[in-house]
């Protein structure tokens, strides 16, 4: 969500002229003159506030001309056919408009969506808010994942929106060969989960009739707030889904609960939940479990180690991606520097479950 939050004159100069006749050629009801800000966060595809007399737009878009694309990534299209998919569900998104995939337009693929107006939380221990409201925001959060992972993939037209075969053994390999395409330096620990990982899938992650739509980045800033109510309006970036196992999802988004608030890194690791109105992962986990119908936490939190070494380390692939934009001079924010050099720690932390595990 940090591509939603505050903007600046585009880091790499836009055809406004081009960009607004093919908008008034594609987007219902838009006229111009069209001003380009964008948004100062972000990591990887670059996001744009659209302003036009009429109102705002949001464009999303891959990075830049110059950028090197790791393979897979930034996969802007299939970010446009969820949320598209997804539209009349449980799971609040914001409306699709546009996708232009002719990168002649502007020299990058693009799509165009509403503008939503709500909150952004960023502070996961919520320091602003009463007991009440954050065990309210908490409750939330969980009963929009869980509704996205019962959401009949199928009939929303997302059969084919990921390959079948293992999840894990594709995640594993997929996140293994792009760490490996962008390292900047050593991560011991790196090198061990890529070992350890595949050898220690669990049964209950082997199950083929575990598939749902999976977010790939579900956490409290990827959600947008209603400006007055504990309510989810949209659930944005979505570069990192597919279809793919539930718990891969649900275990990344508690990944919270473990992560001390450090730098770019948010989390709930060390405070007084209890006092602050917070459930703990093992109340979060089993009220997840009873709206998705598992009959029982145990058999969850059994292998809830492995869970967590898996995300940890396909974090830390991300983050050294992040790195790896870094040294080539294409990252798209600002924080890019900072975040990059997570993925030491963070491999490290997920060493540390995968002993457990």
């Amino acid at each position: 969500m940090e591509a939603f939050t505050g903007t600046r004159a585009p880091t790499t100069p836009l055809d406004s002229e081009a960009l607004s006749r093919w908008l008034a050629a594609h987007v219902p009801g838009f006229a111009g003159p069209l001003t380009i800000e964008q948004f100062k966060g972000g990591q990887s595809n670059p996001t744009y506030k659209l302003r036009t007399p009429g109102g705002d737009y949001v464009m999303r878009s891959k990075p830049g001309p110059v950028a090197k694309l790791l393979p897979s990534a930034h996969a802007i299209e299939r970010e446009f056919a969820v949320m598209q998919g997804l539209a009349g569900s449980e799971v609040p998104v914001p409306k699709m408009l546009a996708l232009c995939e002719d990168e002649s337009v502007i020299g990058r693929a693009f799509y165009v969506m509403e503008c939503m107006q709500g909150r952004v939380l960023w502070d996961q221990s919520l320091p602003e808010m009463s007991v009440s409201e954050r065990g309210a925001i908490y409750e939330e959060m969980n009963r929009v994942i869980a509704a996205l992972h019962k959401v009949d993939f199928a009939a929303a037209g997302l059969s084919s929106y990921g390959k079948p075969g293992n999840y894990f053994e594709r995640q594993i390999g997929r996140w293994s060969k792009q760490y490996l395409a962008s390292v900047t330096g050593p991560n011991p620990a790196m090198d061990k989960l890529i070992d350890w990982l595949p050898r220690n899938i669990p049964a209950t992650a082997l199950d083929p009739g575990e598939v749902a739509i999976v977010h790939g980045d579900y956490r409290l800033d990827n959600l947008m707030f209603h400006p007055s109510e504990p309510r989810v309006i949209a659930v944005l970036d979505w570069e990192l889904s597919t279809l793919g196992h539930p718990l891969a999802d649900f275990s990344y988004h508690c990944m919270s609960w473990h992560i001390r608030t450090s730098g770019v890194a948010r989390g709930l690791g060390g405070l007084d939940l209890a006092a602050l109105g917070i459930p703990d992962e093992r109340s979060y986990v089993r009220r997840y479990c009873e709206r998705t119908g598992r009959a029982d936490v145990d058999a969850v939190m059994k292998d809830w180690n492995f869970y967590l070494a898996y995300n940890m380390f396909r974090i830390a692939g991300i983050l050294q991606g992040i790195a790896k934009r870094v040294v080539d001079g294409t990252a798209s924010s600002e924080r890019a520097r900072e975040a990059g050099a997570g993925a030491l720690p963070m491999a490290e932390l997920g060493w540390q479950f995968a002993q457990k595990g």
